[in-house]
């Protein structure tokens, strides 16, 4: 947490704030997919509630919040209870744990601190991710089992076989990206794609000074293959059969309202920012600039301000180029919603099993390949 007394309340501070970040994010997706449904669907969406419509964010809090307390009579109340809670937490952790722009540097009296722009960081970053959003699945199981209705637990199976089928297929996507950088650790890894495009091969090193030196260039079908599970893992269209209201009610949360309904939709949007940062992290630079380096940017600022004053703006800086990308891939999540139908469940199985895991296991031995091939 610290070395002393400032940095473990900076640290304490800037969890929080991440934290609330991350829950304040939420009502803004989803008027975002209200206005966007509307413009794909040539329809108004939300405009009589405040300018836009933004006020209407503050009236469905409100309805969250007051709604009349409703409990199943013969639900397991412990288990209904711990499922909206269960539903918020992975994805929070998950999220903090992301770094969303360089670290700071501040000089005190009482020496020089560093401030990482994340809530903490274990060094382990991919295998700490991977591990608590599959959590998620013990959320939905509880969400079904706990509200004792056959469609919330028949959504609650549905999810959770769909999430271990594609939990395989999204590990492997990475193995080939985490070949390429030798780490697990997201700070080394934003850090590796700066500059230009330049790689190794047969003992030469070959740069392509037109492009940075991002993921996606090194691994397209990784990208592709990953970015396909993300959709399969956070259950959205056109994977979002637990929750068919044709076939289900609404799945696993078909007993659920006011504020614990709230608490799942926080949960299902957090992992959508999870998977989005991940694809930035990964893929994209992070919170780099494309052919112009954070260090770049300090430097540039530090002759107009003080060092401490030019380290903080440009992390602050460096977080809204991190965030735009991230609201890039948040605003393609809603976007693939209405564009493509609903699969069949045999095709979703087919899909993970026979063709996604198959290509994600070539990807990995081709990556290997040309890895073996790089000094040869």
């Amino acid at each position: 947490m610290g070395s002393d007394g400032f940095e473990i309340t900076i640290n304490i501070i800037k969890m929080l704030v991440i934290f609330l970040m991350m829950v304040q994010m939420v009502p803004v997706l989803v008027w975002v997919e209200r206005r966007g449904s509307a413009f794909i669907q040539n329809r108004f969406g939300p405009n009589r509630v405040g300018p836009l419509g933004l006020t209407q964010l503050l009236a469905d809090a409100v309805k969250f919040l007051f709604k009349e307390e409703f409990v199943p009579p013969a639900s397991h109340k412990w288990l209904y209870y711990a499922a909206p809670v269960l539903a918020l937490i992975p994805g929070a952790l998950a999220f903090e744990s992301i770094p969303l722009s360089m670290p700071i540097h501040v000089n005190t009296e009482s020496g020089a601190h560093t401030f990482l722009f994340q809530g903490y960081d274990v060094g382990v970053g991919i295998v700490f991710v991977l591990a608590v959003s599959s959590l998620g699945a013990y959320a939905l199981l509880l969400a079904g089992w706990g509200s004792h209705n056959k469609y919330s637990l028949f959504g609650a199976l549905r999810a959770s076989a769909q999430m271990i089928s594609y939990e395989l297929a999204m590990g492997l996507s990475l193995v080939g990206i985490l070949m390429l950088f030798q780490t697990f650790d997201f700070q080394r890894m934003v850090e590796i794609q700066r500059g230009t495009l330049h790689f190794w091969l047969f003992g030469k090193e070959i740069s392509l000074g037109f492009l940075p030196n991002w993921g996606i260039f090194f691994q397209p079908l990784g990208f592709v293959l990953f970015a396909t599970a993300t959709f399969a893992e956070t259950n959205r269209t056109p994977f979002d059969l637990p929750e068919a209201e044709a076939e289900l009610v609404a799945g696993y949360h078909t007993e659920y309202g006011g504020l614990k309904m709230l608490m799942f939709y926080i949960g299902e949007y957090g992992h959508m920012m999870v998977a989005s940062a991940l694809m930035v992290t990964f893929y994209f630079g992070g919170y780099e600039l494309p052919f112009y380096s954070s260090q770049s940017l300090v430097e540039a600022l530090s002759q107009s301000m003080s060092s401490n004053a030019a380290s903080i703006v440009g992390a602050l800086l460096l977080h809204v180029v991190f965030m735009a990308k991230v609201l890039f891939f948040l605003w393609v999540f809603i976007w693939v919603r209405w564009t493509l139908p609903r699969f069949r469940y045999d095709q979703l199985m087919d899909l993970g099993w026979k063709t996604m895991l198959p290509w994600a296991l070539a990807n990995v031995l081709i990556t290997a390949f040309f890895v073996l091939m790089a000094h040869g």
